[in-house]
């Protein structure tokens, strides 16, 4: 999870059409105790919890077909792609009766106990790069499939016969919805899963099942009155509790969108040139954050202290380097130049108008191969005084 959008951009996986397998007879006593034993085997491997849950997600359907209808996805037509396949897992994987809820916490082990105060303090610093805290280490989908594929397997040699598929942002799975029904977490007014021993700062993973585990219960909402998310939010995307608007999501707006980011909203994407992470940060749940176990979240290339004149000046094989095993890799050098561009564009509001430094750098991408990247370029400039 991270950002309002609790996704992360990656296509929708290549889905073969797998046969169902009859449901493994497994008695009470055999069922309960495997999925006991599925908990630890979890945790051994980083993951902090894991809970179970039936497939059945039709009271999540009518609010999802909504959300669609008001255009709120955006760019984003994989989330309307594949009919009913992503509220009816049963007809994603034949034959699913049990969903495996997994979460891995990400916050970096050397996170301090102020750590949302000193990444507010990034995001009031002029010139300074803010990426989304969940994009600073290792690419996520990797650590968490691989460990989800070594679980499933660990299960499989202890069910003897089971069908199994798993899933980390790569396939139409509705995973807040199918992690708050398993228990694992409530889902908060900025629509991102809350837990009350760890916030919100972490990834969510499924493992797709035929085998009759006991499922687990869900937990109660505790939300309150609290709107501390939605008045946080830059771009005003969450327009109530429960209701977001993905358009307007810095999130979107960074990763999904590939073309201009409309001019309206650049001066309110600030200096975030990768995600956004305000509502998580003013969320009061997230003072009990827990850290991540596994050194593969660790900061990388130092994107926490980086300024936006450094990351503007990286050229594309050097970004191909650096970023080798990192979800930021995804978007490419083009949008990080574009997203990059806006918040040297900002900087002039920041503090920064007409500094050298600043000037210099978008003057260096004024004649980029890039048609996106050079109009971002002007539109920044132009902030900065610059014309023409």
């Amino acid at each position: 999870m991270a950002g309002c959008l609790g996704i992360h951009v990656v296509p929708d996986e290549t889905l073969p059409v797998v046969p169902a397998l009859p449901h493994p007879q497994l008695d009470a006593g055999r069922a309960a105790a495997l999925a006991t034993a599925i908990k630890s085997w979890a945790r051994e491997l980083g993951f902090a919890e894991l809970r179970i849950t039936d497939a059945d997600l039709s009271q999540q359907e009518p609010g999802f077909n909504a959300w669609l209808a008001q255009g709120f996805h955006g760019e984003m037509d994989y989330m309307a792609a594949h009919g009913s396949k992503r509220t009816r897992p049963a007809e994603l994987v034949p034959g699913t009766l049990r969903v495996l809820a997994a979460r891995m916490d990400y916050l970096p082990a050397s996170a301090d106990a102020d750590w949302r105060e000193r990444e507010q303090a990034r995001l009031a610093t002029p010139g300074a790069a803010v990426v989304s805290v969940y994009a600073r280490g290792r690419d996520y989908h990797k650590v968490m499939r691989q460990r989800l594929q070594q679980l499933a397997q660990r299960i499989e040699q202890e069910a003897g016969s089971m069908a199994y598929r798993v899933f980390t942002d790569s396939a139409p799975v509705l995973e807040v919805a199918l992690a708050e029904k398993s228990g694992l977490g409530w889902r908060g007014k900025h629509t991102l899963l809350l837990n009350r021993e760890a916030g919100s700062m972490f990834f969510l993973g499924e493992i797709y099942t035929n085998l009759p585990l006991p499922v687990d219960a869900p937990t109660s909402n505790h939300c309150g009155s609290c709107s501390a998310c939605i008045a946080a939010c830059p771009t005003q995307a969450i327009l109530g509790p429960y209701r977001l608007d993905a358009r307007r999501c810095i999130s979107y707006l960074t990763i999904e969108l590939k073309g201009s980011i409309p001019l309206d909203l650049r001066p309110l994407v600030g200096n975030r040139v990768l995600g956004c992470d305000d509502c998580q940060l003013v969320c009061p749940w997230n003072k009990y954050a827990s850290r991540a176990v596994l050194p593969d979240f660790d900061v990388r290339n130092g994107l926490d202290q980086a300024t936006l004149v450094e990351l503007f000046g990286w050229s594309e094989q050097e970004f191909n380097q650096r970023l080798e095993g990192s979800a930021i890799r995804r978007i490419g050098h083009e949008r990080w130049l574009r997203n990059i561009a806006v918040g040297l564009g900002n900087a002039a509001a920041a503090g920064l108008r007409a500094a050298p430094e600043v000037v210099s750098a978008l003057m260096a991408r004024r004649g980029d191969t890039s048609a996106l990247v050079r109009e971002h370029v002007e539109w920044a400039l132009a902030q900065h005084g610059v014309g023409a």
